[in-house]
This record gives structure tokens, sequence and C-alpha cells, in this order.
């Protein structure tokens, strides 16, 4: 291959880190109308005919552009690795007539601890053909767009809470890791707790229940996927059934069925600033936007777990 066609001349890169986890990412390209919130440069929607994502699987869509033009994509996957690597050909459109753009892209997903390196990595038969998509298409820039509009979805999508504790960064980790001290704190105000176990590993489970107003009970589980004392808890928070089987949520129907979660605990000074991330995870669209809505809510239902998380530090618990 002469130097002009070397991978290096065929090759566009495109990167970015989104303030998001991997897990929630790596999500947002699963599903179709998870792909209409944010695929394409900016001014551009995409309507999706046809969407198999497995190896060999295909991805049939119309990218409308802002100038009215319609630009027709038949993608093929050829890797699936969740949710770490997609691989895929676009073979441009079927269709005689129409002009078709041949390269295999390569899209990476690092965890960063909360945060997400997202790499695009196209390759195409010539570097003729490449400066093309550049020159003609604006290649680049669509794909630097495109991935800014993804992380201002997930933006939308998650929820930040955060609060300052006045204990040590180990006490706190305690009260989040230890079923005892679990039982005291953890829950909506006025809830009883009924019982609780925790297995604190990567798989592991905690599993508690609660009594409420007019004696209704709550069920609910975590699925630990992260440990790192004293730093962080990664995991998938669901509501559940006494055994612990998933079921919906008890006030709404379309409420997700799990959030993934993300708790960091920072050192500060004699303190611990406590941040909590969550969203949706294998959510379709009006679940995600039910729990969009629902944030304000979700600011106060936490105000009131953790104004109890910090009435029992206050006891002395844990140090």
């Amino acid at each position: 291959m002469d130097a002009g066609n070397s991978l290096a001349d065929r090759t566009l890169v495109v990167s970015r880190t989104i303030e998001a986890p991997r897990a929630l990412v790596f999500d947002a390209f699963t599903d179709p109308d998870h792909l209409a919130r944010w695929w394409g440069p900016d001014g551009f929607t995409t309507t999706t005919s046809a969407f198999d994502m497995r190896p060999g699987g295909v991805w049939r869509f119309v990218m409308h552009g802002p100038d009215g033009r319609d630009y027709n994509n038949y993608v093929v996957y050829d890797e699936i690795v969740p949710p770490e690597r997609l691989v895929f050909h676009h073979l441009g459109d079927a269709e005689p007539g129409l002009e078709k753009v041949h390269h295999s892209t390569t899209i990476r997903f690092e965890d960063l601890g909360g945060r997400t390196r997202i790499t695009l990595t196209a390759v195409f038969p010539t570097a003729e053909e490449m400066a093309m998509v550049v020159r003609e298409h604006k290649a680049d820039k669509g794909g630097e767009q495109t991935l800014g509009r993804l992380a201002a979805m997930l933006d939308e999508d998650v929820f930040v809470f955060t609060r300052r504790l006045a204990a040590p960064r180990e006490t706190v980790w305690r009260m989040w890791t230890e079923a005892e001290h679990l039982a005291r704190w953890w829950g909506p105000k006025n809830f009883e707790w009924i019982s609780g176990t925790l297995d604190l590993r990567p798989g592991g489970v905690f599993h508690y229940g609660m009594k409420g107003p007019s004696d209704m009970e709550m069920w609910g589980k975590f699925v630990f996927h992260e440990i790192v004392p004293p730093e962080r808890l990664v995991y998938t928070n669901s509501f559940s059934d006494a055994q612990g089987g998933l079921t919906r949520a008890p006030w709404f129907a379309d409420w997700p069925l799990e959030v993934y979660n993300i708790l960091t605990l920072a050192a500060d000074g004699d303190g611990t600033v406590v941040t909590l991330r969550g969203a949706p995870i294998h959510a379709g669209e009006a679940e995600r936007a039910r729990f969009r809505t629902m944030k304000t809510s979700m600011t106060q239902g936490f105000t009131g777990t953790f104004d109890q998380l910090e009435t029992y530090l206050k006891t002395g618990a844990g140090r």
C-alpha cells in the first residue's frame, strides 16, 4: 500500500470524555429511541426503520439534515462487547443511485471512575474517501457534534445529589456498607425498618424491607458492581419483592426497573462530601422521561434520607 493510503491516512478519530458512567453511555447506543435523541450532528434528526443489535444484525436509518436533505444509512454490527466496545461496518445504502460511504467503525468506552472516555475510530478503504467525507460532509466536525449531543442527553438523564457530612470518610463508608448502620438511617422519612441483609462484594446484594404510613410495605435492593473502600460504591438499585425479585415501583408503573448508581466519598477536612449519581439503565424512553421529571422529588427524598444519616452520625455511630 502506498504511503498516501496508509492506515493513518485512512483513519478518522473523534473522542470525548462524558460525565456519565460507562454502562449508561453504552446503554445510549442500544435502543433506537435513545439514538433518536442524540445521533447525528447539530440540527439533524434520525428515523430508524430497522434495528437489530447483534453480530450480523442491521441498523437501517435515515438522517434528516437541517437543509431538508435525507441521508440513508445502513449499518451492520460486527462485534458487541458491553460495555466496552462496538464494531460495525457502515455500508451506505443498498438502493441504486444513492451515494454510498463505506467505513469500519470501532467505538471504545473507557471507564474513568464515573466518567467515560468514548473514542470513535472510522477506517475508510482509501485516504481519498476519508478526505471526501471530511471535505464534503464535515465528518470530523459532525462526529464531535454528535458526541456533544450524546453528552447533553446523558446530562439530562443523570440525577446528582451532593451532601457534606460532618464525619470522617471511613465513618461515612461504614454507614453505607454495614447493615446495622443502614437499618438506622436508610430510606424515606416515616418508614420503619423491617429487615435487611447485606452481602458486600461485587455481585452481592443488599436487600431491605420497610413499612411506611398505613402499614404499606416497600422492598428494595442494591446489586453491587464495584467496591473501592472508602472511596466509591457502584451498584444497581431497584424495587423488589420480599424475596428479592425485581418489581415495578409501587407508585409509578413507568418508573425505571433499574437505576445505575455511583456513590463517591471525598475527604473534606474533618468531614466528607458524598456525591450520588444515578440514571436509568436498560430503560425505555417513557421510563427515562419519568425519571427526568422526578429529579426535584428525588432531591427532596434524598435530603430527608441524608438528614436521618446526619442525625444518626451525631450519636457517635461508627466511631
